[in-house]
C-alpha cells in the first residue's frame, strides 16, 4: 500500500510539472507578415516597423508569437497582401495607397493640400476620426486597423522647369500612380497625368515619355530619381497612410493577452516607420541638393493656390464615390488637430 501510495504521489507530481511546463513544449503562434519595402530599417519605414513589431511581440510573448516578416514585396504587391490578408492566407500586412482597392472610403485620405503638416495628421489618424475609420475598415473588409504610420507628403519633379504654382505645371505631362484620385488632381493642376506602373517609372522619365513625377522625398532618393530629374518642388500635395492590418479572425482566436501585446506592439512599430520617415525626409532634401537637384518650398500664398486649384475637383469625385459624410468627418478633425497644436 505503501509503495502504491509513493507512486500515485510520484505521478501526480509529474502531472502537475508537465501541466506547468506543457506552454513551452507548445510550437508558437506564427504570423506572416509582408510588406513591400526594403528590409533595412534605417532608410525603410515599413522595413524598420516591421522589424520593430517582430521584436517587440517575440520579447513580450517570451516566444510565444513567431513573426515572421516578408519584405520588399517577397510575397506580392500591396493588394496581393491586402487580399491575402483578407483571405487569411498571411496573418498581417503594411499597406498605404492600395488600401482603397478593398476600403474605398480610404480614398478620403488622397484629399490634397489636407494635411498642414505630420503632427497634424498624426493627430487625426491617432485621434477619434482614425478610430472610426478603423472601426468601419474591419465591419466592411474584415481585417482589423491596428495601428497607422505614413508614407509621407509626396512632391512633384520634373526635368523641364521648377514648378511655383499651378501655371508652371501647364503643359507637363506627370507620371501618377493608376489612381482616379490622383490622376483628378494632376488635371486641375493644368498638368497632362500619365498612368505608368511602377517598375516602368524611372525609364519613363529617362526617355522623356513624361517630364515629371510625384512621389515623397525619400522614395525620390532611394530610387535614385536625381538622375533624370532636375527639379524638386516640396509642395507636400498629398500625405500617404499606411495601414497596419490583421485578419480579424485569427486576431479574435488569440488570448487576450496576446491581443493586447500585438495591438501595443502595432502602435510602436507605427511610430518608428513615421520617425524613419521623418528622418530621411529631412536628410533627404539636403542630400538631393548634393545631387544636383534643384529645390524649392513653395510660400504660403502659393501653396494656397495650389490647394485652390486641386482640393475642390478632387473633393467631388470623391463624394460621388463614397459620399459626404467621411469628408466633413475628415475636414473636422483636421481644423480641431490644426486648432489644437496651435496653443
Amino acid at each position: 500500500m505503501r509503495r502504491f501510495q509513493l507512486f500515485s504521489g510520484i505521478m501526480v507530481g509529474l502531472f502537475v510539472i508537465a501541466l506547468a511546463i506543457a506552454p513551452a513544449w507548445a510550437a508558437p503562434i506564427e504570423i506572416k507578415f509582408g510588406h513591400v519595402d526594403p528590409p533595412d530599417v534605417c532608410t525603410s519605414k515599413k522595413g524598420a516597423a516591421g522589424a520593430a513589431f517582430k521584436n517587440i511581440v517575440e520579447a513580450e510573448t517570451a516566444g510565444g508569437v513567431e513573426v515572421k516578416v516578408f519584405p520588399a514585396g517577397q510575397l506580392g504587391g500591396e493588394r496581393e497582401l491586402i487580399e491575402a490578408t483578407k483571405l487569411g492566407t498571411i496573418q498581417m500586412c503594411m499597406v498605404s495607397a492600395a488600401i482603397a482597392g478593398y476600403y474605398k472610403e480610404a480614398q478620403v485620405l488622397d484629399i490634397p493640400y489636407l494635411f498642414s503638416s505630420a503632427p497634424v495628421a498624426w493627430k487625426v489618424m491617432d485621434g477619434r476620426f482614425g478610430k472610426e475609420m478603423a472601426e468601419d475598415c474591419l465591419k466592411k473588409t474584415g481585417m482589423r486597423v491596428l495601428a497607422y504610420g505614413e508614407t509621407g507628403f509626396r512632391n512633384f519633379t520634373t526635368s523641364v522647369r521648377l514648378i511655383k504654382s499651378p501655371a508652371d505645371m501647364k503643359g507637363l505631362k506627370i507620371r501618377v500612380m493608376e489612381s482616379p484620385v490622383y490622376i483628378n488632381m494632376v488635371k486641375a493642376l493644368g498638368a497632362a497625368p500619365t498612368p505608368i506602373a511602377w517598375p516602368e517609372t524611372y525609364t519613363a522619365l529617362q526617355q522623356k515619355v513624361v517630364d515629371g513625377q510625384e512621389n515623397p522625398v525619400s522614395v525620390i532618393l532611394s530610387v535614385k530619381f536625381f538622375e533624370v530629374q532636375k527639379y524638386l518642388t516640396l509642395d507636400g500635395h498629398s500625405y500617404g497612410v499606411d495601414f497596419i492590418l490583421i485578419n480579424d479572425k485569427f486576431f479574435q482566436g488569440l488570448p487576450k493577452e496576446t491581443q493586447h501585446i500585438l495591438k501595443t506592439a502595432a502602435i510602436n512599430a507605427g511610430l518608428i516607420g513615421r520617425g524613419i520617415q521623418q528622418l530621411n525626409s529631412a536628410i533627404g532634401v539636403s542630400q538631393l541638393k548634393e545631387k544636383g537637384m534643384e529645390v524649392y518650398s513653395p510660400n504660403p500664398k502659393e501653396r494656397a493656390m495650389f490647394r485652390e486649384a486641386a482640393q475642390k475637383p478632387v473633393m467631388e469625385y470623391i463624394e460621388k464615390q463614397i459620399g459626404k459624410a467621411w469628408i466633413d468627418k475628415l475636414m473636422k478633425a483636421v481644423k480641431e488637430a490644426e486648432a489644437e497644436l496651435a496653443k
